[in-house]
């Protein structure tokens, strides 16, 4: 059994997760999902991370999954615990030293402004109605984690698994591959889905996460 630590975006709940929660669960695993303080004008990274590590409390055998803006937090977490996996999930790559403000200029990232709206971005491949909950669940994100500079000096040494979403229009996977590449050095692995892959391919998603830790 494992423990999956499951990261959320900006702005968004741990509701996010509750699909992959069961799926993962029927599998016999245990869960932890936490709401992180996104609408705190006094919360940077270091409380994010905080927040993590307290949920975990005693744990073991992590898996640390993250999806987009947690990416930044993820790695924080497995500099303070020993995690068996890291998962970053159409996340977004932190470099030493960078301000997540920094992040868009400094990967090229080109604006998904072309769609309409956010249900055209982020929850196109989401059902309607879960799509609708989602967006009333969503929270409002202050901006103080985006100004300090992330604070590692390198990754962790801690295997890690880049996983893009074939569908997304947040973080394209080209974009995802390229980002990867750079940062990392590695070539992510990838997936059918959007951006918001645990609420609208849950499934394949575990079955997926399952893989990565049968490998460990």
């Amino acid at each position: 059994m494992a423990t999956y630590v499951l990261i959320h975006g900006a702005g968004d709940v741990a509701w996010y997760w509750h699909l992959l929660d069961s799926e993962l669960r029927q599998r016999g695993h245990d869960i932890v999902a936490m709401d992180l303080p996104c609408d705190d004008d006094s919360a940077g990274l270091s409380e994010y991370t905080d927040t993590v590590v307290d949920a975990i409390g005693g744990r073991t055998d992590l898996v640390v999954v993250a999806q987009s803006f947690g990416g930044f937090t993820a790695p924080l977490v497995c500099d303070r615990l020993p995690v068996d996996l890291m998962v970053m999930l159409a996340a977004m790559i932190p470099s030493p030293g960078e301000r997540p403000e920094d992040w868009w200029r400094n990967t090229g990232y080109e604006s998904s402004d072309k769609y309409e709206d956010e249900f055209a971005i982020f929850y196109h491949d989401v059902s309607p109605d879960l799509a609708a909950e989602a967006m009333k669940r969503g929270r409002d994100q202050s901006g103080t984690p985006m100004e300090k500079p992330w604070p590692l000096n390198a990754w962790p040494d801690v295997r890690t698994k880049v996983l893009a979403c074939r569908d997304d229009r947040c973080f394209p996977a080209a974009f995802m591959r390229r980002v990867s590449r750079d940062r990392l050095g590695t070539t992510p692995d990838e997936i059918d889905g959007g951006h918001c892959i645990a609420l609208s391919r849950p499934k394949e998603l575990a079955e997926r996460l399952e893989t990565y830790r049968a490998e460990l």
